[in-house]
């Protein structure tokens, strides 16, 4: 079997067709039906990626997600209502990579686990270095340093990062960005791309109302505004502090 996918929902006919789907593309599937057994079998089995329902019985979707997040970076594809918008921003901000919304074409949930996958475990880029200002990142090794201090970014904040600095002063829509790093842009989803910027400047401390990196063009979408420039990692270790 390929990837493992951890698959949360209180409904059992959910799981049952998630996990139909998902094997038939090839991953392994272990699930659970409630918030307290998620952490339990994401703890124990240490999935490749989460799928998480917010709405869950006890410990509830967006408690499991803060809680994953707090202990590493496994990807999460949450699974929400329409109707929840709030909910589902407040996932998005906590973190989570993707959301889907209920209900759901499970060939549309099983296109954006591979999605996710192929942005976090993909094949290693080639191993260089982008600066610019006290913002260093390497590709090849996956993280971000600011200032010294190494980020702890999730993959799409890090893939969205990437993909601001490559192309420093180029403005890019909402769905220009999410095709870039999900390789998949579905019109409606396009929003979540805010929730990833929001992060992202809070994590760079970058004032989104006086931004030195990331900046926003009303109307269009964002850009990164500093010109980075590449490096080898070892002139970058060599660098003076």
């Amino acid at each position: 079997m390929g990837a493992k996918i951890l698959v949360v929902d209180d409904e059992t006919k959910i799981v049952k067709l998630v996990r139909a789907y998902l094997e038939q593309a090839g991953y392994s599937v272990v699930a659970a039906e409630d918030g307290q057994t998620a952490l339990i079998q994401a703890r124990r089995e240490k999935p490749d990626l989460v799928v998480l329902d917010l709405g869950l019985p006890g410990i509830d979707g967006l408690d499991v997600a803060r809680t994953l997040r707090r202990e590493g970076n496994v990807p999460i594809i949450m699974l929400t209502a329409r109707v929840e918008d709030t909910d589902r921003i407040i996932g998005l901000e906590l973190g989570a990579d993707d959301y889907v919304t209920k209900p759901f074409n499970p060939r549309e949930l099983v296109a954006r686990v591979r999605a996710v996958l192929r942005r976090t475990s993909g094949v290693a880029p080639t191993p260089e270095l982008l600066r610019a200002g006290e913002i260093t990142l390497d590709i090849a090794g996956h993280r971000v340093v600011l200032a010294g201090k190494p980020l702890d970014l999730t993959p799409t904040e890090f893939d969205l990062l990437l993909v601001l600095l490559q192309n420093a002063g180029r403005v890019f829509t909402r769905l220009e960005l999410l095709d870039r790093i999900q390789g998949d842009a579905y019109e409606g989803y396009e929003r979540t791309i805010d929730a990833h910027i929001k992060n992202l400047r809070a994590k760079l401390g970058d004032d989104p109302r006086h931004p030195r990196y990331i900046q926003t063009v009303y109307g269009v979408g964002y850009k990164f505004e500093e010109r980075p420039t590449w490096a080898t990692a070892r002139s970058i270790a060599c660098a003076p502090n």
